[in-house]
């Protein structure tokens, strides 16, 4: 980081140099050094490019910097982090507001994935709660998939009581269940449910 941040100044400075000369030479009359204008213009280019990779570089760094705080308060598995919300809302409201803050409502992806977001969902939230996974049917009934619209290869309904999904066009919305041990159920997308945020660790 230190050495990009000398990169940066030292860029900014050659940069800065080269418009304090131009400022101060003479306007000419001809384009008699057309060549030298040329490769000056080819490093202003270059010093440009250089400086908004190094920007690009610690915009990476500051969301890298934010993912680590978010697996601080929440918690990790795999190359993910989990961040809990308490307070009820809608499926759109809880996916609006993990995408504001740069991820997606959890979905898990496999069986180890599913039991820690269980275990965990119970641990903090309590263990009747239910909490929305972002997987739903809305575009196409009976077919559920993840948020990018993505089919899911993964499904942990719950099947041995009340064959789940089981709510038609009318229930297009997925919950995990603490009652039923992490199991899955079909809701009204406007039911009001606590909700997992999930945010990918590059």
């Amino acid at each position: 980081m230190a050495f990009r941040s000398a990169c940066l100044i030292l860029c900014l400075l050659n940069l800065a140099q080269i418009t304090i000369q131009q400022s101060n030479s003479k306007p000419r009359q001809k384009p008699t050094n057309s060549k030298k204008d040329v490769v000056t213009m080819q490093i202003i280019d270059e010093i440009k490019k250089q400086i908004n990779d190094i920007a690009h570089d610690v915009n990476l760094l500051k969301e890298q910097q934010a993912l680590q705080t978010i697996c601080f308060k929440g918690f990790k598995v795999q190359n993910k982090c989990f961040l809990p919300f308490s307070q009820a809302k809608t499926y759109h409201e809880a996916n609006n507001d993990c995408m504001a803050q740069g991820g997606i409502l959890s979905t898990p992806e496999n069986g180890d994935e599913n039991d820690s977001l269980y275990e965990y969902m119970r641990k903090i939230l309590g263990s009747e709660e239910e909490v929305w996974i972002g997987i739903n049917d809305m575009a196409n009934e009976g077919t559920w998939v993840d948020m990018s619209g993505s089919s899911i290869s993964f499904k942990n309904w719950e099947t041995e009581i009340t064959t789940q999904p089981d709510g038609g066009k009318q229930e297009n919305c997925a919950a995990l269940s603490g009652i039923a041990n992490g199991k899955w159920f079909d809701k009204k997308c406007r039911n009001e449910l606590p909700f997992i945020c999930q945010f990918v660790i590059v």
